[in-house]
This record gives structure tokens, C-alpha cells and sequence, in this order.
């Protein structure tokens, strides 16, 4: 008879195959047909996407998260684990739930990751934009400046957050993107075949992608904010638009979905422009693994556990910090130390344990 952890292995495994199913579907709908059906089906097309990407991911978020808990059990050694899965019903309930109802708009979700990762809200302040011509019969101008004060505020709480607690906080705990999948779906990551580390090579491939992605973001935030300066490179916004649009769709959200099924979860965020900004407030902030908690057994299952493939074993070994940008700081490894010498850390965090008891 099949034991409960497998029943619960099949139903997430169903549960992310769905979820990348229809969202092939739907978007293609949403994206590529929308726009020449008749007005009455595009209505229904866009309600259909924006309901599916609103209230069934946060459904299987939810659904998704229990049943991670249940599988990976309710020991202490998955603390920082269960952390990250109710950081991410969290941001789900806000972000996909109840600030839309709110502020009566359905598509905030655009709105929920700060630059350089989309220059959706520098699109939303010009008025020529595709973007804002959609919008503004919808939105009218109280709902645009609703949409551009969440973003104001996601912006904020991302920015002061990383300074505080480091990358953590977004790729851990709040990003709904890959972030969510990648922690969500671990058990079931890849969804074909087994679950291998990347390869040196894969790594320096990834490594030099992540400044390609960011230069990219960069160039669309420049452009984007010389255009609305009155100083533009070209005025041909729209080509730009369109360009940007299809990176999205191909090299960003197509390809995350790939890695889930065929590759490692965390794949997109070893090339995240906002991760990698990230990366370097997390610096600041003194983000690290630290090492020394306790004496180190080298079992190797730090390294085993960890999603972004850093070699943590070697530093635990001398008792020296992890300190790496491609750290998302998951704990994963924090949590698997089975003599708990591992410990995720920053400035402030290390502060509060000094000084509050």
C-alpha cells in the first residue's frame, strides 16, 4: 500500500504540472490571441487570466506549502524551510488577493518586484505607452496612482528589508516569480527525472548570464527613465515594449518553468537582475552563513542541501563565514546541519540577539 508521503509527493508533483499547463495556456491566450479576438472573448480571456494568476496560484500556493510541511516533516531542522513557505502565503494573500480587492485591480501582481526586474510602473507614467492605454480606461487615473503607490511601497519594504535581513527576505520569502516554485515545489524539483547539481561549467555560464540579464534590465530602466526625462534614445517605445515583453515570456518565465520540470528550482535565480541587485545590499547588510556554531562533522549535506550549488562544506571545515552573492539564504542548509553549526546571519539580525533577550 503507498505510504502518505507518497500520495502527498504525487498530489504537489500534479499540483506544479497543472500550474505550468495552464499557464502555458492561458498566457498564450492572453498574450498572443487576446488582442485579435472578438471584444466580448478578449473580456473573457483576460478575467480567465487574471483569475488564474490572482486566486488559483495562491490556491496552490497554499495547497502546495502544507503539503511541503507535511513532506519534509515537523522536526526542528526545517525551521528556516516552513519560515519561507509561510512567508510566501503571505505575499500571496497581499499580493494576489487582498490589496486587489482593495484597490479593485487585478493586476497588481505587476507591480510586486521592484527595478530592475520590470519597468512596467515607468511605463505606467507615460502616457503614450501601450501599457497606460490599456490601463487607463480601466484603472482611471486614481487606479493608476493607486498601482504606482503599491509599487512605491512593495519597493520600499524590498529594499529596507534586504539592508535589515538581507536577500532572504525577497528570494526566500516574498518573491512570487521563482522564489515561491523553487521552495513550494522542492520535493518534487526536477518534475522529470532526478535532482542533479549543476555542473562547473553550467555554473559559469549561469554566473556570466546574471551581468547579461542585469546590463539588459538596466539598458530598459535607462531607456524607460530617459524617456519620461524628455531625453530619449529613440522614441520607438513600442518596439522597446514589445521587446521587453518577449524577454519576459521566453528568456524569463518560459525557461523558469523548464528548469522546474527538467533542471533545479532556484535555475532563474542564478540570473535574476533583482536578485543579483539584491546580492549587493545583502553585502551591505552582512549577509552570511555563519560556520562556527558548533564543531563541523564534514558530512557534506550543507552542500547537498543548498539550491544555488556554493561550496559551504570548505568553510565550515576552517569555521569562516559563507559569504557568496549567489546566496538567496533559503536556509536549507541552516536546517540540515545535524550538529547545528550552521546559522543564517546579517548586521541587524545579529544585533537584535545581542542586545534582546
Amino acid at each position: 500500500m503507498e505510504s502518505n508521503k507518497n500520495i502527498e509527493l504525487r498530489i504537489l508533483k500534479a499540483i506544479l504540472w497543472i500550474y505550468i499547463i495552464l499557464c502555458i495556456l492561458i498566457a498564450g491566450l492572453n498574450y498572443g490571441y487576446a488582442s485579435r479576438a472578438t471584444p466580448k472573448v478578449a473580456l473573457f480571456i483576460t478575467w480567465l487570466w487574471q483569475f488564474y494568476e490572482n486566486w488559483v496560484k495562491t490556491l496552490f500556493i497554499i495547497i502546495g506549502s502544507f503539503l511541503t510541511i507535511r513532506i519534509i516533516g515537523t522536526s526542528k531542522r526545517s525551521v528556516m524551510r516552513k519560515r519561507n513557505l509561510i512567508g510566501f502565503i503571505v505575499s500571496a494573500l497581499i499580493v494576489h488577493i487582498t490589496a486587489p480587492i482593495l484597490l479593485n485591480n487585478k493586476e497588481l501582481y505587476f507591480f510586486a518586484m521592484p527595478l530592475p526586474w520590470t519597468t512596467i510602473p515607468l511605463q505606467l507614467l507615460y502616457p503614450k505607452s501601450s501599457f497606460y492605454l490599456s490601463s487607463y480606461p480601466i484603472w482611471g487615473e486614481a487606479g493608476i496612482s493607486a498601482a504606482l503607490i503599491f509599487y512605491v511601497c512593495v519597493s520600499i519594504v524590498v529594499l529596507v528589508g534586504t539592508l535589515l535581513f538581507g536577500r532572504r527576505l525577497q528570494c526566500s520569502t516574498l518573491c512570487l516569480f521563482n522564489g515561491f516554485a523553487s521552495e513550494i515545489f522542492d520535493p518534487v524539483i526536477p518534475l522529470i527525472g532526478k535532482n542533479k547539481k549543476p555542473k562547473p561549467i553550467v555554473i559559469k555560464i549561469f554566473s556570466i548570464l546574471r551581468w547579461v540579464f542585469l546590463l539588459i534590465s538596466v539598458f530598459f530602466t535607462v531607456w524607460w527613465i530617459l524617456l519620461l526625462l524628455g531625453t530619449p534614445i529613440t522614441e520607438n517605445f513600442k518596439i522597446i515594449s514589445k521587446i521587453e515583453n518577449y524577454k519576459y515570456l521566453t528568456t524569463e518565465l518560459m525557461i523558469a518553468m523548464f528548469f522546474w520540470v527538467a533542471f533545479i528550482g532556484r535555475g532563474y535565480c542564478y540570473y535574476c537582475p533583482l536578485g543579483t541587485v539584491l546580492s549587493f545590499l545583502g553585502k551591505i547588510a552582512g549577509q552570511r552563513i555563519i560556520t562556527n556554531k558548533s564543531k563541523c562533522i564534514q558530512c557534506g549535506q550543507c552542500n547537498l542541501a543548498c539550491p544555488m550549488s556554493i561550496d559551504i562544506k570548505s568553510k565550515a571545515q576552517s569555521g569562516d563565514a559563507v559569504i557568496n552573492i549567489r546566496c538567496v539564504g533559503c536556509g536549507h542548509c541552516v536546517d540540515v546541519c545535524p550538529v547545528k553549526t550552521l546559522g543564517y546571519s546579517t548586521k541587524f539580525s545579529n544585533w537584535i540577539s545581542n542586545n534582546i533577550k
